[in-house]
């Protein structure tokens, strides 16, 4: 349970860094856009390709997994949607509400996952991230679309926001390498895995530079529905699910662990770019990583 907590621990410091440096505006109001653009189009694209292309998928029950982690993100999408007239939020809320709810932290997942059972784990892991980043990203940029925040954009445009996603054609990119045989050849596993391994530092510090400390004491039905749901009944549903389809320990506590895992950093720089309540974001962000602290070691220790 402690290599839980330790990895959340700094992932938080980080956020917490970037809020100083938002509080001083360091190095000026304009940088941080612009790095914005950098991390989601070019850095968190790196991180998935890396993890896809080079994963041992044959020791892993993909069909079983698959259904657990995506049937439990598929209900509580659409339950979530049954309720957005009782929430009552505005639609660049609601977004951020959503995305609070079904999106994970990659870099938690895959780190918990290898610290709980090594190399084995971190296998796992990069299998559900493959199964749960294309699912995940089509829902929420679908999200965007049926709220309304991209505009009054056409249909064909709508669907372009989808095709065009990084993240989703990084993913698809990397399955690709990975089932061709292909991988990262030469000096290309190494230059893309030097540009992942930038991702995660500089998104958790975008995160904290857009924190607004006053949003973290905001408590509304949105809030709590999301952290119910991400940190509560997520996980509630996929305990229930691995023992009905007898998943083995390993891909039990993998799927348990990203079902558990706060929201992703990325959740940030999609609210940005596609006009959720970035503010509110963050706040979730901050707010379900610190809770997750106490929430992910009581899951983990349940099963063990």
């Amino acid at each position: 349970m402690e290599s839980i907590t330790g990895a959340l621990g700094p992932l938080f410091l980080l956020i917490l860094l970037g809020a100083v440096l938002g509080y001083w505006r360091w190095p000026s109001d304009t940088f941080w856009p612009h790095m914005e653009r950098l991390i989601y189009f070019v850095l968190f694209p790196a991180m998935l390709v890396g993890t896809l292309a080079t994963a041992d998928v044959n020791q892993v029950p993909v069909g079983r997994l698959a259904l657990v982690l995506l049937g439990a993100m598929a209900l509580f999408g659409l339950l979530l949607w049954r309720l957005r007239g009782w929430l009552q939020l505005t639609p660049a809320a609601f977004t951020s509400v959503f995305q609070g709810a079904v999106r994970f932290n990659t870099y938690v997942g895959v780190a918990g996952a290898a610290a709980l059972h090594g190399s084995l784990g971190a296998t796992t892991a990069a299998v559900a991230v493959a199964l749960m980043v294309p699912v995940v990203n089509v829902m929420c940029v679908a999200s965007f679309v049926a709220a309304g925040t991209l505009g009054g954009a056409s249909v064909g445009k709508s669907a372009m926001a989808l095709i065009k996603n990084p993240l989703i054609l990084a993913c698809l990119a990397g399955i690709a390498l990975n089932l061709s045989g292909v991988g990262l050849p030469g000096w290309s596993q190494d230059t893309v895995e030097l540009l992942g391994r930038a991702a995660l530092p500089l998104g958790l510090v975008a995160v904290g530079v857009a924190l607004r400390p006053a949003a973290l004491l905001r408590i509304d039905r949105g809030v709590l529905a999301t952290n119910s749901v991400k940190l509560l009944l997520m996980p509630a549903l996929v305990l229930a699910l691995t023992w009905i389809l007898q998943l083995d320990p390993v891909s039990r506590d993998v799927a348990l662990l990203f079902a558990a895992l706060p929201t992703a950093t990325s959740a940030y720089i999609l609210a940005r770019q596609l006009g959720g309540d970035a503010e509110l974001m963050a706040a979730i962000i901050t707010g379900q990583t610190l809770l997750a602290m106490l929430t992910l070691p009581l899951w983990l220790q349940l099963v063990s």
